[in-house]
């Protein structure tokens, strides 16, 4: 060969190698760009897990890979492969040269396992599986592993820098696209549970602004999203709660969540509703507050349910301190009039029985919520069961009890708002009325007008009375009655309390 030719030879093959090189970066780069585009376009874990296991497959020029991933637990489970018999993947489950969330971590190449000292216990799973050579690329988006890459050749191999760095390219998208996934997921999650939530999710601009409206926000407050979204959220607030909204807004440019509290909102329709508010700041990508999120829950039935528990209570209270004076005072009345103690307890007993039948009349009828009430039978039935317990004679032989005129019958549902407030009547005769001495007496006279039974109370032979400077619980459990069967008004005359009692009867009474 003539000596003048050799840099020609030399020349062409560096041309051929700078051909090649060009020729398999473009390769590398369709593949890439491929693979990128599957994982766009990949609606599921399975189809981001089967473009990687191609891309690496086809860019290392192996046929067999494998996908893992740490678990909750923190141990290394596969989630895909090709290539790989399922007793391999029993055999090294769980096995893993990182450890979850561990940084820095870089490609481990085993060229041969047969001589690999760290590969010893795994060695017989290697070669029953016909595997000499092995690669694990770690899974690191945030550079915390997260998983790892598993790439296995028949013979043994060794990458070169161009591999690794096609590799860990490779893994780098995978953990992206994992972590797209997971977000997105996330997200709908969260749209769904803020959509189907029965509370109000509303979020706003640091200007109060409203920016976000759930269907929670739509039942509760009555204005749909497109009428909300854009509006001032001060549209629900009291005009003198106006002041709640300037510091909430203080506070959330601090970046203070604001601890849950009760408050009113007000309603499309001008109703005020009882809610329970929590309120957080919102940030940006950067961390910058940009707005705040707002949970309302209505907390009207609740607050209802704790009045109502609240006044059962003070009336079971007050009933029970009511008790022990009619008692007393029975027990007093019933002594000017006996002779021996057989005569003292037989009318104790009796008195003491009639006043239970008169609670009994008063406290059944509310516990038969959600059932039918049976009728009461007359009005004149219903107020004698109640003053049975005060009945006997005055000095002069006279009756301490009269009810003239025998009333219309009364419908079921009126028993409960009857029986308390003659009962309630009863008891403060008792206390500090007519019933309250021997000479006491107490008439009621029974009326009937077109739609409406009137009783009219009258006490007479009792101490003095006058009027009471403050509305007590009684007074109270009498307005409420009064307002459930038509109108009570009370006169406390010289001769004593004189009450008008108008019962308003159904139509189909």
């Amino acid at each position: 060969m003539d000596q003048r030719e050799l840099p020609t030879v030399s020349r062409v093959r560096k041309l051929r190698a700078a051909d090649q090189a060009l020729r398999d970066d473009a390769n590398i780069q369709s593949l890439l760009y491929h693979y990128t585009d599957k994982l766009y376009r990949a609606g599921s874990l399975d189809m981001i897990y089967e473009a990687a296991l191609s891309a690496i497959c086809e860019g290392l020029r192996s046929d067999r890979a494998s996908i893992l991933r740490f678990d909750d637990r923190g141990a290394m489970r596969f989630v895909a492969w090709r290539g790989i018999s399922e007793r391999y993947r029993a055999a090294v489950d769980g096995h893993s040269p990182w450890k979850m969330g561990e940084r820095d971590a870089e490609i481990i190449c085993v060229k041969d396992v047969t001589r690999s000292a760290n590969m010893q216990s795994l060695k017989s799973a290697f070669l029953a599986e016909n595997i000499r050579s092995l690669c694990f690329i770690p899974l690191a988006p945030d550079d915390r592993v997260v998983g790892k890459f598993m790439v296995y050749f028949t013979e043994p191999h060794v990458l070169d820098p161009k591999e690794q760095e096609l590799a860990l390219i490779i893994a780098r998208q995978l953990g992206f696209a994992l972590r797209s996934h997971l977000a997105d997921n996330a997200t709908r999650r969260l749209a769904a549970l803020v959509e189907s939530s029965d509370d109000a999710i509303v979020s706003k601009t640091l200007e109060g602004i409203i920016t976000s409206w759930n269907e929670g926000a739509e039942r509760l407050f009555g204005y749909s999203a497109e009428e909300a979204i854009g509006r001032p959220v001060t549209m629900l607030i009291p005009d003198e709660r106006l002041s709640e909204e300037h510091k909430i807004l203080a506070d959330i440019r601090a970046g203070r969540r604001v601890q849950s509290y009760e408050t009113v909102r007000r309603c499309r329709d001008g109703r005020l509703v009882d809610v329970s508010l929590t309120i957080s700041p919102v940030r940006d990508s950067r961390g910058a507050i940009v707005g705040a999120s707002k949970i309302a829950r209505d907390i009207g039935d609740r607050r209802r349910a704790a009045e109502a528990q609240n006044m059962l209570l003070r009336e079971m209270n007050h009933r029970v301190k009511n008790a022990y004076t009619i008692a007393n005072s029975l027990i007093n009345l019933s002594a000017g009039s006996a002779q021996t103690a057989q005569d003292l307890a037989a009318a104790v007993s009796g008195r003491l029985a009639a006043l239970a039948q008169a609670h009994s009349l008063s406290a059944v009828a509310p516990l038969a919520a959600g059932g039918t009430i049976p009728p009461a039978g007359t009005l004149r039935e219903v107020i004698a069961v109640i003053l049975a317990p005060f009945e006997g004679e005055t000095e002069e032989g006279k009756s301490r009890i009269s009810i003239v005129g025998e009333g219309a019958g009364v419908d079921g549902s009126l028993t409960t708002q009857l029986a308390l407030l003659f009962h309630e009547l009863a008891t403060n005769a008792a206390k500090y009325g007519s019933l309250s001495v021997k000479n006491g007496r107490v008439e009621v006279t029974l009326t009937t007008e077109p739609g409406q039974l009137i009783a009219l109370w009258q006490e007479s032979g009792g101490p003095p009375v006058a009027e009471p400077g403050r509305e007590g619980f009684g007074s109270k459990l009498l307005r409420m009655a009064a307002r459930q069967l038509g109108d009570v008004n009370r006169w406390w005359n010289e001769d004593g309390l004189v009450a008008r009692i108008v019962v308003k009867m159904p139509e189909t009474t």
